[in-house]
């Protein structure tokens, strides 16, 4: 991989692993217009694991206030058994600020809990989907008309949010397990995770800001964990590194991904995701008509 091909890789990670237009499916693509022929060698390997740690920053980054709160809280409540049932009560998982870039943190340990409740029930279909599917799912990734086709699927799961302009309802213990299947499905070449989750949300009557937070913040063990796994991974290939294209794109990813989740936000808070739509149903088109 040269530095150039990193560069545009980095991008097309950090922006599509946020934006609601599939990271995975625009990095078969991305692969196949390029021309990179051993998507499966140590380098590729080594890159994948670089560009997630990337993205695992900007979550890190745009919601440190949050999570720190979060943790900080959340070890709190762990001492206070007496609360531990209230955690898992609907309710926000955040309070309003409008003011500020840094998204507000929440107050209190019930608060911190019952975010953390639900990010572990979410992750329950998603570890079944991968043990089950896996082998399916990898299979996937060497067909990029199978990938267009998951593109304009997604278009049309974001299209459908129109059909519920005014979500004002809460997260509660059944809706994050059905969310957590969205992101379960998302390991789907071509679906994109976040567009998943946060539409599921949406159909589920969450308020806008809330499934997009949650969207990002749910995200963050399943990355870290998927990034630990290929660490392993890359440490038993013991290959020679090229260092320059796996920094580069680890920086682009990083930059991109910011920006990419407050685009993400804005958006989703005015109910203007159809427009990642029309892109995913042009983009799919084109895609299934060039690609042989």
């Amino acid at each position: 991989m040269t530095w150039w091909e990193a560069i545009i890789l980095g991008l097309v990670q950090g922006l599509a692993e946020f934006l609601p237009i599939s990271s995975s499916g625009h990095l078969v693509l991305g692969e196949y217009f390029l021309g990179i022929t051993e998507p499966e060698g140590a380098g590729a390997l080594a890159f994948e694991v670089f560009v997630h740690f990337g993205t695992t920053l900007s979550i890190l980054t745009v919601y440190r206030q949050r999570i720190g709160t979060l943790l900080s809280d959340g070890f709190a409540g762990l001492r206070q058994p007496s609360i531990w049932a209230s955690a898992l009560r609907p309710g926000r998982i955040d309070a309003s600020n409008e003011t500020g870039d840094d998204p507000p943190a929440p107050a209190g340990p019930v608060v911190a809990l019952r975010l953390g409740a639900f990010i572990l029930l979410s992750m329950i279909p998603t570890a079944l989907v991968y043990v089950f599917f896996k082998d399916w799912l990898e299979a996937r990734f060497g067909d990029p008309r199978f990938v267009c086709g998951m593109l304009i699927v997604t278009g049309v799961l974001l299209l459908l949010t129109r059909l519920r302009m005014h979500p004002d309802g809460r997260l509660g213990p059944l809706k994050s397990l059905l969310i957590g299947l969205a992101q379960g499905a998302a390991m789907i070449p071509g679906i994109s995770r976040s567009g998943s989750t946060i539409c599921t949300a949406i159909y589920l009557n969450v308020d806008r800001k809330e499934a997009a937070d949650f969207s990002f913040l749910m995200l963050l063990p399943v990355i870290i964990g998927a990034t630990l796994l290929q660490v392993l991974d890359l440490l038993e290939a013991e290959a020679a590194i090229d260092w320059l294209p796996l920094l580069l794109g680890t920086m682009v990813a990083y930059a991109s991904g910011i920006w990419a989740i407050k685009v993400v936000i804005d958006f989703v808070q005015r109910g203007n995701l159809r427009y990642f739509a029309y892109y995913l149903f042009i983009a799919g088109a084109l895609g299934l008509i060039f690609i042989r």
